[in-house]
């Protein structure tokens, strides 16, 4: 695993919430010709609805203030980016504007030279908008190699309607709290928390947070440079969750279930009502408004940060979560940069907030969030005494993707707690 100075316990990593594409043309037909134009070629995440319509509409706007440059869209699916993204950077023909992952997944393509520095290339209005904090989680070394564009801290969001129904009165406060909505969820006929656990991510998110909890700010940050899992808090956290899963608190057919895919994933559940509760990041409310049966945002969705264990050694006002961000490839024409900037402009954060129905990274947008759920993550976010990135973002793709699994296969009860430890831990070995 790259071990080089990331963005660390201060600064949130990169959410997730994708929708479907298909690839074409890339770096390789791109940048400046004869003529003096240019064409950029642009992956970004979304290819139906508003935010499908608010990048064609961002790009045109960019196109029509800077003549001769041109840009063409691409949509990749969330399961397909990272891999299709790392044959474009290895074959030298990548996309010159790209879904960043922060941590220790950009520090690696950093390192393998096929990002470019942005420090000097971001305007001072920007750096001042988004602020120091967000622009960590794109830090390595010292530079800068990706625009955040919007915060996603993670947290439960839950159906006011079905809480009432089950006679739960307060979100949860600790996890015995948890545990006993799941238990009036259960007597009330409704599934307590939908999990997409196919995707393995939305299921390690449960032992990412209580990992948050268990472990101390110190060992917490010791992790980013190196996550060997050797402090008990790790082990505690696998334990916690193996205790809580033993209630049957996730939907029938969890193993198999999509995140974010269709009625049926666990988005799904929650747009549709037949869920309560799902942890996920801040893109989770317009996945569930997409995921609805008018497509509108869930009237009754509200939101609750990740209870208090009993005995953790975290701060349970903390927080973990991403940063939805863009890089330029190294060898983009400068206009990618320019177009970042550009995005960043107040009234283009504030679109982006909508049309996503999540948080924008620039602080002079934020004040457009309406949705409640998500002003309650924000003042959440605002108030946290820290924030980790998410886990297997914050660790790179080989020890990341070890850790998935790993919890995976503990809650198919095909490993146990101490199998997450040696996981990880021989991930880390195997560099």
């Amino acid at each position: 695993m790259n071990r080089r100075s990331i963005g660390r316990i201060t600064a949130l990593g990169v959410g997730l919430a994708l929708a479907a594409g298909t690839l074409a043309g890339c770096s390789g037909d791109a940048g400046a010709s004869d003529d003096g134009s240019t064409t950029l070629t642009f992956w970004h995440n979304s290819t139906t609805g508003p935010g499908q319509e608010y990048w064609k509409q961002t790009a045109a706007d960019f196109e029509k203030a800077n003549p001769g440059v041109s840009i063409k869209i691409q949509a990749i699916q969330n399961e397909d980016m990272d891999g299709k993204l790392q044959t474009a950077l290895n074959s030298g023909d990548a996309p010159d504007i790209f879904m960043a992952r922060g941590g220790g997944k950009l520090a690696a393509v950093v390192e393998a030279g096929q990002v470019q520095d942005l420090t000097d290339l971001i305007t001072d209005e920007t750096k001042k908008a988004v602020g120091e904090a967000a622009f960590q989680a794109f830090s390595v070394d010292g530079g800068i190699y990706g625009m955040p564009m919007s915060i996603l801290p993670g947290g439960l969001y839950y159906s006011k309607d079905l809480f009432a129904q089950a006679g739960i009165t307060e979100t949860p406060a600790t996890v015995d709290d948890l545990m006993q909505a799941v238990d009036k969820l259960k007597a009330a006929g409704v599934a307590p928390i939908a999990l997409g656990a196919k995707d393995a991510w939305p299921a390690a998110h449960w032992y990412y947070f209580f990992a948050l909890r268990e472990c101390s700010q110190e060992v917490m940050a010791q992790a980013a440079s190196d996550p060997t899992f050797e402090d008990d808090c790790w082990l505690r956290a696998g334990e916690d969750l193996q205790e809580f899963a033993a209630d049957e608190p996730f939907n029938e057919g969890f193993l198999t279930t999509s995140a974010q895919q269709g009625a049926g994933s666990s988005a799904g559940l929650v747009a549709n009502h037949k869920a309560a509760m799902e942890l996920m990041g801040a893109w989770d409310p317009g996945v569930i408004a997409s995921l609805t049966p008018d497509q509108k945002p869930l009237a009754d969705l509200g939101w609750f940060p990740f209870p208090a264990t009993a005995s953790g050694e975290g701060d349970p006002a903390a927080m973990m979560g991403g940063v939805d961000g863009f890089s330029c490839y190294v060898d983009a024409p400068k206009a990618c940069a320019d177009f970042l900037n550009f995005a960043m402009q107040k009234q283009y954060q504030e679109g982006y907030a909508n049309a996503f129905v999540t948080l924008p990274a620039s602080k002079d947008a934020q004040g457009v969030v309406s949705d409640p759920a998500l002003q309650d993550v924000l003042a959440s976010y605002q108030d946290a005494p820290y924030v980790s990135v998410w886990l297997d973002t914050l660790f790179g793709q080989n020890v990341g993707n070890a850790l998935n699994v790993a919890v995976v296969d503990m809650l198919a009860g095909k490993g146990d707690a101490q199998g997450i430890i040696d996981a990880v831990n021989e991930a880390v070995k195997k560099g």
